[in-house]
């Protein structure tokens, strides 16, 4: 397929305000493809690559900037464009608004210049693929020359998207569940299949051609597999009495106070390529799929030492002191997602992982398991090479409890809070695991403070000794699904955000360098001390009241906040919502 005609499309659609009207067109593009359809389902997510694979182009707004500048002409540069998308509000409009094509370096791209080497959806892939694989030394220049052949090929619409595409901010309102129902109306398959597939899968793009090409038989034959993440089961806040009315028992387990993990390993090696690499037993992933192998070195020795076959565990990694006492959440942010001097932050702060599911093990997939047999299942793994029987002995086993009994699961969340941990976390027993779905099945009850989790949207610099450090920083939620929040790389607030305060009390010298080191990358614009951000970090808040305020564009205010950590386990689009704070502001 043309890019061009991939970019008439996504314009048709992206004018188009009705769900139903969305799907027929996602539908028709879909049935166009051809061989490129795996591609094309991505794309009109705005996605390059699988969801469930870690790889990023790894290109920020400025870098976007300048190779839209080059393309554009000797007499734009980077600060003209970033000057006009702070008018217009969206690069994908800035983008189109140039006249591309002819500047110097074409035919190092392939192309001559004469009209008749026009982009197609593949060439695009392969570019952005090319793209991201490139690293060290010269691989900033590297991106934009490959970015800048690009647009230098473009007409005004494919530029519109090209742009889009490569900030993740596709916008034309085709979220995951218009691709799934567009498959099974161009392929003719049942949308629950369609969405076993997905689930089991994370790849639209691979569910799309496997519709196309072997229909049903072929979508049923998609499971699980070692090394290839799938999203995690969500839980929503509950109560003890409506747990027990609605199930009659309830499965009670620890709430651990850690960052959740998705352990992949297989005694043969996994076969799966990551963002992190090939080979190897072990794969840790965290609850977005990115790779965090590397980071999180005791996983990797515990599931050497302590696992004998092929499984996919669902669990936690906690901090914990010298004697194994647990630590706060704080503290296993140092350690996540940490790309260098492991060790030394190792010695710093040690983790040890907590599995409470089971969801693979010894090429059975269990996710249509009910929790207790896949509980059973989990216990049995990790015990396999102990010598006791005890379940309690167990390392790295989350203890299930089964009951009915509402002073039992208050005695049961006592313990948990004496030992350091969270509170407890209420599972109806007969559930299955739904990857990514946020239901009334597994119930989180918490008893402490409230907290929100807030995009970070803005921040402003320190002043005297924290002059050199961003110290202040406006939080937003969102007012909506959230789907095109993974990426603003705008000037302006994007779409789906509402700002609902700053925070800056409760950080320490240490976390602002840190929080600062964190945040620059996402620099968009500058005035004077304020700095607007891509949202790209999420910050957990604790606050005393919601109170209506005029300041913000939410209408609320958060009445001393303060700043509990990042939220490293989160996207933008993992956010609290407006609905949820006017829900708090109410109890």
């Amino acid at each position: 397929m043309e890019f061009a005609t991939f970019a008439a499309r996504a314009r048709t659609i992206e004018a188009e305000s009705a769900d139903l009207e969305i799907v027929a067109h996602v539908t028709s593009i879909l049935e166009d493809a051809g061989e490129d359809v795996e591609i094309v389902a991505r794309f009109v997510q705005g996605r390059v690559f699988p969801a469930w694979d870690s790889t990023t182009l790894d290109v920020g707004p400025s870098a976007c900037y300048e190779a839209i500048a080059r393309a554009a002409g000797t007499n734009v540069s980077a600060d003209d464009v970033e000057s006009r998308l702070a008018e217009v509000g969206e690069i994908g409009a800035v983008a189109a608004g140039y006249d591309f094509g002819g500047q110097q370096g074409l035919s190092a791209f392939g192309g001559d210049g004469d009209g008749e080497d026009d982009l197609t959806v593949r060439e695009v892939h392969d570019r952005l693929a090319e793209l991201a694989a490139a690293e060290g030394d010269g691989s900033h220049d590297r991106k934009i020359d490959l970015l800048f052949g690009l647009f230098n090929r473009c007409s005004s619409d494919e530029a519109r998207y090209l742009a889009r595409i490569v900030l993740s901010e596709m916008r034309i309102g085709v979220g995951e569940g218009s691709v799934r129902d567009a498959i099974a109306a161009a392929f003719d398959v049942p949308d629950d299949r369609v969405e076993r597939a997905l689930q089991v899968s994370n790849d639209y793009g691979r569910v799309a051609r496997v519709a196309r090409d072997e229909g049903l038989e072929g979508l049923d034959a998609i499971d699980l597999a070692v090394g290839r993440p799938v999203q995690a089961m969500l839980a929503q806040a509950g109560t003890v009495t409506d747990a027990l009315e609605e199930w009659d028992e309830a499965a009670v387990e620890w709430k651990y106070d850690g960052a959740r993990i998705q352990l992949h390993y297989d005694p043969n090696g996994i076969e799966t390529e990551t963002a992190n690499g090939e080979g190897g037993s072990t794969r840790v992933f965290s609850r977005n799929m990115e790779d965090v192998t590397d980071a999180l070195p005791e996983v990797d020795e515990f599931a050497r030492e302590a696992l004998g076959e092929p499984v996919i565990l669902d669990g936690e990694v906690v901090a914990v002191d010298d004697e194994g006492e647990p630590l706060p959440f704080q503290e296993v942010l140092k350690r996540f997602r940490r790309k260098h001097d492991v060790e030394k932050a190792r010695e710093n702060v040690s983790v040890r992982p907590v599995f409470f599911d089971c969801l693979h093990v010894g090429g059975d997939d269990l996710l249509e398991e009910p929790l207790t047999t896949r509980h059973e299942r989990l216990e049995a793994v990790l015990a396999a090479n102990v010598e006791t029987t005890d379940p309690a002995d167990v390392e790295a086993l989350s203890l299930l409890w089964l009951t009915d009994d509402a002073d039992e699961i208050e005695s049961i969340d006592a313990e948990a809070l004496e030992a350091g941990h969270e509170g407890i976390m209420l599972k109806a027993p007969d559930s299955t695991y739904s990857p990514g779905r946020r239901g009334k099945h597994w119930r989180k009850r918490k008893p402490d403070v409230e907290t929100l989790d807030c995009v970070v949207t803005g921040a402003e610099w320190g002043e005297g000794r924290r002059a050199t450090f961003l110290g202040t920083f406006e939080l937003s939620i969102r007012d909506g699904d959230g789907e095109d929040l993974r990426s603003a790389g705008s000037a302006v607030k994007p779409r789906n955000l509402e700002t609902v305060g700053k925070v800056a009390t409760g950080i320490s010298d240490e976390t602002l360098a840190e929080l600062t080191e964190l945040l620059e990358p996402h620099v968009v614009a500058e005035d004077g001390q304020t700095v607007d951000l891509e949202p790209s970090v999420v910050f957990e808040v604790g606050y005393e009241e919601i109170q209506t305020s005029p300041t913000y564009s939410s209408g609320y205010a958060l009445r001393f906040p303060r700043f509990v950590g990042v939220r490293h386990d989160k996207n933008p689009a993992d956010a609290d919502t407006l609905e949820r704070l006017e829900s708090l502001r109410d109890e």
